[in-house]
C-alpha cells in the first residue's frame, strides 16, 4: 500500500499571470495544465491518491476531466491545503503547486527517497549572484530559494497549519512548530510559472491542440402578457413577453447552452437553476457575461456563434443587427463572428400558432493559444 498522498494546489485566481485565462487551465495539447501536472506526478510517484484543490466555481468542471479527487479550495494557499489535508489518510503527503509543471523525475526521486530524514523534505536552489538585504550584502551561501514539491509527515503538517499565521510554504509552518527540515538540491527545470514569460522557459510544455470544439443549444419559451419581451439582449416592441424565471431571453439561453456544450461544462439549468430565487428576473446578458468569463478563464477562445430564432410573431427583421452587435459585445468578439437568423415555421406547430418562440444556437471554441500570444 503506497504511503504517499499527493496534493496539487490549483485553486488560485492566477492574478500575477495577468491573462484572462487562468494558468492552471492553459492547454498542454488538449489537457489543462493542472491535469497535465497531475498525470505527470502519477507517473513519477506511486501514490495512494492525488488530491487537486479547485476554485469553488471550477471544482465541478475539474471532476469531468479525470478520476482525481477534487476538493474545493479556500481563500488562500494555506486554507486550500487544510481542505485537502482533511482527505489524506497516508503517513506522508507530497505538496506542490500547479505552477511547477516540469519537475524532473530525478528531483522527485530525491525528495521521496529522503522521506525518513526529517519531518519535511524541502528542495532548494542555491544563489550564485551577490545578495543584498536591506542595503546590506549578505553571504549568498546562506540563501536558499525554496521550491516545491515538499514532502511532509502528514500529522506534523496538520499540526503546523493549525496556526492562524499565514506561511508562504509548508516548511516555514513546520519549522514554526519545532519540526525538523532536511534540504536537498532542487532543479532549475522545476521553475514556477508566475508570469506569462515564464512559459517560454519550460520546454516540457507542448502547444495547445489546434482543435475546434462545437456545441449546440436549444430553448423554448411560451408567451405571456405581463412582461417586456427581450430577445438576443434587445428589448422588442411587442405586447407579449416570455414566461420564465429569468427575463426569458430564449436566444441567449440557447447560446449559453451552446457555449457550455462546446466546453463540456453542462447546461444552463445546472448553473442557473430556476429554483434559486437569486435568478428571479435575472438579466440574461448578465448570465451570458458570467459564462463567457468562465469559458475564457478555463482556457478557451470563442470562435463564432450562429443563432436561429423561430418565431411566427413578432417580426424580428428590424432587430437582427442590434442583436448581433449586442451579442458580440457580451462575447467580446467581432460582430462578423455572430450570425442572427430569424424564420417562421409556416404557421406549423406551437410557434406557428403564436404560442411561443424556439431558438437553436451553435457555438465554436478553440483552446487559448498561449504559444501564439
Amino acid at each position: 500500500m503506497p504511503d504517499f498522498t499527493i496534493i496539487l494546489l490549483a485553486a488560485g485566481n492566477s492574478t500575477r499571470f495577468a491573462r484572462e485565462v487562468k494558468k492552471q487551465w492553459l492547454r498542454i495539447d488538449t489537457k489543462p495544465l493542472w491535469q497535465f501536472v497531475a498525470d505527470r506526478l502519477a507517473r513519477q510517484v506511486k501514490a495512494k491518491d492525488i488530491i487537486i484543490t479547485a476554485h469553488p466555481s471550477e471544482a465541478r468542471y475539474m471532476r469531468v476531466h479525470g478520476d482525481y479527487t477534487v476538493v474545493t479550495g479556500g481563500d488562500s494557499r494555506q486554507a486550500s491545503l487544510k481542505n485537502a489535508l482533511a482527505s489524506v489518510t497516508t503517513p506522508y503527503v507530497l505538496v506542490t503547486d500547479v505552477a511547477r509543471a516540469c519537475i524532473p523525475d530525478e528531483m522527485i526521486s530525491a525528495i521521496t527517497d529522503a522521506k525518513d530524514k526529517a519531518d519535511i523534505i524541502v528542495p532548494y536552489l542555491p544563489v550564485s549572484d551577490t545578495v543584498v538585504y536591506r542595503n546590506e550584502t549578505i553571504e549568498r551561501d546562506d540563501v536558499k530559494l525554496i521550491q516545491t514539491p515538499q514532502l511532509s509527515r502528514t500529522e506534523v503538517l496538520r499540526k503546523a497549519l493549525k496556526s492562524d499565521t499565514i506561511y508562504t510554504d509548508d516548511s516555514s509552518a513546520v519549522k514554526a512548530v519545532g519540526g525538523t527540515v532536511f534540504y536537498i538540491k532542487g532543479s532549475i527545470n522545476a521553475k514556477k510559472i508566475t508570469v506569462y514569460d515564464d512559459l517560454a522557459l519550460l520546454p516540457c510544455l507542448k502547444a495547445p491542440a489546434q482543435s475546434t470544439l462545437t456545441g449546440t443549444g436549444f430553448d423554448v419559451h411560451r408567451f405571456c402578457y405581463d412582461k417586456q419581451m427581450v430577445l438576443g439582449g434587445v428589448e422588442i416592441d411587442s405586447e407579449l413577453g416570455f414566461e420564465a424565471h429569468s427575463d426569458g431571453d430564449v436566444a441567449l439561453h440557447a447560446l449559453i447552452d451552446a457555449l457550455l456544450g462546446a466546453a463540456g461544462v453542462g447546461d444552463i439549468g445546472e448553473l442557473y437553476p430556476d429554483t434559486d430565487m437569486a435568478n428571479k428576473d435575472i438579466d440574461s446578458k448578465k448570465m451570458l457575461a458570467e459564462v463567457v468569463t468562465f469559458i475564457r478563464n478555463t482556457g478557451f477562445e470563442i470562435g463564432n456563434v450562429d443563432i436561429t430564432v423561430m418565431a411566427q410573431t413578432p417580426k424580428l427583421s428590424p432587430y437582427k443587427e442590434q442583436m448581433r452587435k449586442t451579442v458580440a459585445s457580451v462575447l467580446k468578439i467581432a460582430p462578423a463572428r455572430v450570425n442572427i437568423k430569424a424564420t417562421t415555421t409556416e404557421k406549423l406547430g406551437f410557434v406557428g400558432r403564436k404560442e411561443g418562440v424556439a431558438v437553436e444556437a451553435v457555438a465554436s471554441l478553440q483552446y487559448y493559444n498561449w504559444k501564439r500570444i
